[in-house]
Formats: structure tokens, C-alpha cells, sequence
């Protein structure tokens, strides 16, 4: 099976914007990807003048929620390094069983790489961080901070349109979906323990579903 991938463009984020980012993306991909009747939602973002749109379906939100929420610590338990999350898409076939496979297996068709530089946040003279000191007092601000959020706004607005870009250029390699099928099966990835783990935890998921894994080099 084609397997296409998308690796996005990198993002310096600190900590607490890594979830207004995190969802913005995961669920703009999701969206251009649904099939089938949905109720598009616009979410307005609090961080950044970006507005964006869910599927309008609980489980898709409640799953991607769960992810981030295990990203975000496994982020605090590995600070100062650079991340990769991947939004894998993939069909479910059934296999005829024997001794030495499964009889339900994931072929993939598409991966998404979100590439995240998680800033470590600087201490204020008080010595509170300047997480908590913009929490507190949005107004004080500094203007080496308002510049990266800027910054870090204009660069997810190009994140944005790559995807939009991705999925209306990439069609061919989308499979055949089942009627009355929403959204398809997808899975998001990320470190478990470290970056080598990560990559051959994901050659051997490629491997074994019949995918090629030279699109993670």
C-alpha cells in the first residue's frame, strides 16, 4: 500500500501553549480528512488569532484530548528536547489466521510528523516564571515574548495551509471507505521513552502492516 507522509514545519513552543497547538493542528488534519456527514465546529484559539474547525464528533475530541494530555507528561518528564508526534491514518483488514499472524491487521495510507521544540520558560527577577507571570498580568508582557508569539502565530498559520495544501494535492493513495463511515481509523504516535525507541517502534508498525518504511528517513 502507498503509505504518503507530511513532516510539518517545526515549532518552538513553551509548555503552556502546547495544547491550544497541539489540538489546532491535529484536528484541522482530522477534518480535512472526514468523510461522510459531520457538524463542523469553529474553535476560536485564546493564545493566537487563529480559528479552526473540529469534526463536531466526542470521540474524535475526546481522543485526541487524551493524547495530548499524555504528551504534555511525557514533555515534563523530558524537558529541553525536541519532539515528533505522528498522526497516522490507516484501513483495518482482516486476515485469514494461522500460526503466525493476527487476524486483523492496520495497513497505513498516511502519517503526519508534527515537529515541536518545547522551550524551557525563564525565570522572572521574583522568581516566578514568565508562565505564570503572563497568566497573572497578560498586560505586562514583555516584548521579547509578544514577538515569539507572534511569530510562533504566523508559523502555525503556515502549518495550517500546508495541510490544506497536503491533503488537496495527495489524493490518489486514499482508500475506499466504507458507507456511512464519519471519520477514518486513525492513531497519534509519540516518544514513549526516546527518539531511537520511537523510530524503530515505528519501523516495525510499517513493516508489519506492508507499509514502506523509507518514508521516515
Amino acid at each position: 500500500m502507498n503509505c504518503e507522509a507530511c513532516h510539518l514545519k517545526e515549532l518552538e513552543v513553551e509548555s503552556f501553549e502546547i495544547r491550544e497547538v497541539l489540538r489546532c493542528i491535529l484536528h484541522t488534519i482530522v477534518f480535512h480528512r472526514a468523510l461522510g456527514l459531520i457538524r463542523p465546529k469553529d474553535i476560536d484559539l485564546e493564545l493566537f488569532d487563529i480559528t479552526y474547525v473540529q469534526c463536531g464528533e466526542i470521540e474524535v475530541e475526546k481522543k485526541i484530548d487524551d493524547k495530548i494530555e499524555q504528551f504534555i507528561t511525557w514533555i515534563d518528564k523530558h524537558p529541553n528536547k525536541k519532539s515528533q508526534i505522528c498522526l497516522s491514518f490507516y484501513e483495518v483488514k482482516t486476515k485469514q489466521p494461522s500460526w503466525f499472524t493476527n487476524k486483523i491487521e492496520r495497513l497505513y495510507w498516511e502519517q503526519w510528523f508534527i515537529n515541536l521544540n518545547v522551550l524551557q520558560p525563564t525565570k522572572s527577577p521574583t522568581g516566578k516564571s514568565q508562565h505564570s507571570k503572563l497568566v497573572m498580568d497578560p498586560g505586562e508582557e514583555s516584548e521579547e515574548r509578544s514577538s515569539r508569539r507572534t511569530l510562533l502565530e504566523q508559523s502555525l498559520q503556515e502549518v495550517l495551509f500546508q495541510i490544506i495544501k497536503f491533503v488537496n494535492e495527495k489524493k490518489d493513495h486514499v482508500p475506499p471507505i466504507n458507507d456511512g463511515v464519519i471519520y477514518c481509523p486513525f492513531e497519534i504516535t509519540f516518544p514513549s521513552s526516546s527518539d531511537s525507541t520511537f523510530g524503530m517502534d515505528m519501523i516495525k508498525r510499517m513493516l508489519h502492516s506492508g507499509g514502506h518504511p523509507s518514508m521516515l528517513s
